[in-house]
Parts: C-alpha cells; structure tokens; sequence
C-alpha cells in the first residue's frame, strides 16, 4: 500500500520565493511569509494580526496614489465571487521600516486567491506579489540611450509590455460578457454617490448586493452636511432586488436628501419622504432611519421608519441601540400621522453603525437574535477604525462574501471634531 507523504504545509508557505501574505475576510494579515518580509522590510511580529491597509497606506505624498483602492477592489471582487483576480502592473509605495512618513517607490503585480472554507465560503486570500520595480523603472529608461540599463533589461521590459497587452485583452473579454453588470453598477454607484460623504474620513460605507443579483438592489446610504457643525448619516431599504428597486431606492434618497437639507430634524425629513412614498410605485413597506450628528454638543438626534435600529459602540465594548423613535415603514399609514424622534448623547471614540435588515437577520430566526449578535461582535472591534471595523464586521457574520438579502452599512468614527473643509 503506497502511503502518501504528510506535506509541511507551514514550510511550503515559508520556502516559496514569492512574496506572500495569508489574509482574513477582514483584511487582518494572518501569515507573512520570509520573501514578503524581505522585500517590504518588515518582520512578522510587525504585520500579523494588523490591517494590511493601515500597514501599508497609500503614499501621503503622491496625489495620484491609488494603490489602497485598487488593490481593495480585488480583495474585495475575491470575497464575493470566490474566484482569483489577477492584478495588472501598479504602482504601490511603501512605508520606509523605521521612518513610516517616508514612502519608497514601488511596483508591484499581485494574484489574489481565495482559499474556501467546509461551507464553500471564502475563509482565507492568499495575496502574492511581485516587485516589478526595477523592471518598471527599466522600462521607463529603455528608449534612453544615454541611461539605457542595457539590452537585457529593455528585453524584460519589452516582454512584460508585451504581457501586459495580453491581460488588456483578456480583461477586454471579459468585460464583454459582463455589459449588462458594469452598466447596473454604475447606475448603483451613480444612485448611491454622496458629495458630502467625500468631506467624511471617519465615514465608512460598505454595499453588498444580493449574491447572484445583477449587483443593484434597493438597499442605500447618504451623508449630508448641515449648519453648525451638523451632518446626518442615513441607510434605507426598499423591498426587492434588481433594477425595479434600485430605481425606487434612487428617487427614495433623492427625496429625503432634499427634504432633510430643508426641515428641520430627521422625524420632519422621515414625514416628508413618508408622504412622497405614497405617490411611488414600489415604495410602500420600504424602511429608512436616519441620525443627525451634532458635533458640538455631542448630541445624536434620529428618527426611524421601520427600521433596525443603529447602533452606538463605546470604548469599553458595551451598544446601546437607538430604538426609542421608531415607526411604521414608508407609507404604511394611511393618513399622517407626525413621526418620533429620539435624542442620545455620545463621548468621543464612540462609534455609530447604520445598516439594512440583510446585516442581521437569517431565515427561521427572531431579529433579537441577531441583534445580540451584531452587539457581540462589535464589542470586539472597539479599537478598530472606521474602515477596518467595517470589514471586520462582514467578516466576522460570515458575510464578507455577500448573503441572500442586500447589505448597506455606514460606520461613523464620533471623534468630536467638526468635520473637515
């Protein structure tokens, strides 16, 4: 009987010559291996159990840095569709070891490869990467003659141009047997688009549509900026997916933006955008709360229509639910009826989390249940930022790879600070 030989899969990962990383649903580095080391300087005592974007930033330096966006979108295109995305050559510096206000230049070529757990679902990514620096450089000097860097490096960089040519082509293709999807997401992406929400570093926004949707749905967020140091944060959820509902959701947040720079307080925008329901097909039984932020007296003012109630995490691990003003969805009255509003105060370094019913609730269980769940893994994430906490919290609900309902969550950082111009 032929035995098959036990394989050290931990050295495996140790002796291969490429740089690579093993990452969390949540973007944590688990595992570096010695080549990543190597090339980034770091040891792994400095990159397990962090952020791989709060360890390597885009260069504060470089307006055009757009390595941390990129290199999310396909971290993120692997959490939900569970295939590898291969990366085109781009350019990412990273922080000089023991001066990380210094950034050195850097070219890179990275695969990202899910690893799937017993239920299917993405458990791991395997980040690996390529310094193409010294080829990227040479390509740029090849055509030089006077600081040519010699045959050998104008062949390689002529080759990998020749490369790069290839992956255009190959992500032409399939672009072409993806229209109908790239034009449903810019359509979401121009519906949920928010100026003010530019203004906003202590703002994250995540959006997951339904898995097998067209990548549109009803779910939606906004953020709009106020006099006096006042902005709201709002999530809504109309009922269905696909284009239908998007458009429902699209003509549902433009109302209520308008309505909540005009009235004056979130219960007045939520009567308004109730009584401009009515008049929309589609638009009864859909839900949204929304919270005004007062940045100088501390102060969260919020009303809901129907909704799941935001949630306040503080320092110490402990939510309080903002569920004291809530009401029937949109339109489910037939006459008006003026709707609640509720007043809770907040210390800085509290954290406010907004998201639609697909966060918490699961098929043959009571939404109580998935509150305290959604409360237990927030006490766990208290020294997370407003980005990292947003990708912790998909991951650690078994979400980070979508669900069967659509997600939109907005996670607000309350540092006490007025925001920024």
């Amino acid at each position: 009987m032929r035995v098959t030989p036990k394989i050290d899969y931990p050295g495996v990962f140790a002796a291969l010559p490429s740089p690579c990383l093993v990452l969390g649903t949540d973007l944590v580095i688990a595992d570096a291996n010695p080549a990543f080391c190597e090339v980034t300087g770091r040891n792994r005592g400095e990159l397990l159990g962090q952020y791989l974007f709060d360890v390597f930033p885009d260069n504060p330096a470089d307006p055009e840095a757009d390595g941390v966006i990129t290199l999310k979108s396909s971290l993120h295109r692997v959490l939900s569709s569970g295939q590898t995305d291969h990366m085109a050559l781009q350019k990412y510096d990273i922080p000089v070891p023991g001066s990380p206000e210094v950034f050195k230049e850097r070219w890179w070529t990275a695969i990202n490869v899910p690893v799937l757990g017993p239920d299917g679902k993405v458990a791991w990514i395997i980040h690996r990467s390529e310094d193409m620096t010294d080829v990227a450089r040479a390509r740029r000097t090849a055509h030089l003659p006077p600081v040519s860097p010699g045959r050998e490096a104008a062949m390689e960089a002529e080759l990998y141009a020749r490369a790069r040519q290839l992956q255009h082509l190959n992500e032409e293709l399939r672009q072409a047997h993806a229209r109908e999807r790239r034009v449903a997401v810019a359509l979401q992406e121009a519906m949920l688009h928010s100026p003010d929400l530019a203004r906003h570093p202590n703002i994250a926004v995540r959006y997951l549509p339904a898995t097998g949707s067209l990548n549109v749905c009803g779910d939606w967020y906004d953020a709009v900026d106020l006099a006096g140091d006042r902005f709201t944060v709002t999530v809504g959820d109309v009922v269905g997916h696909g284009l239908m509902a998007a458009t429902v959701m699209g003509r549902l947040r433009s109302a209520l933006s308008a309505a909540t720079r005009t009235v004056h307080g979130p219960a007045q925008a939520l009567e308004v955008l109730g009584l401009y329901a009515r008049s929309v097909e589609g638009a009864l039984a859909a839900t949204a709360v929304q919270v005004l932020v007062d940045c100088q007296s501390h102060l969260l003012i919020y009303s809901s229509a129907g909704h799941p109630p935001p949630a306040l995490l503080h320092p110490d691990g402990s939510c309080h639910l903002l569920d004291q003003a809530t009401d029937p969805p949109l339109g489910a009255r037939p006459e008006h009826v003026p709707r609640p509003q509720a007043n809770m105060t907040y210390t800085p370094g509290d954290t406010l989390v907004l998201y639609t019913d697909g966060l918490i609730e699961r098929r043959g269980e009571d939404i109580d249940t998935g509150l305290t769940r959604l409360t237990t893994t927030l006490a766990t994430c208290t020294e997370f930022g407003a980005e990292h906490l947003a990708d912790a919290l998909l991951s650690r609900l078994g979400l980070a790879g979508g669900a069967t309902d659509d997600i939109a969550i907005v996670v607000v950082r309350l540092d006490g600070t007025t925001r920024p111009y």
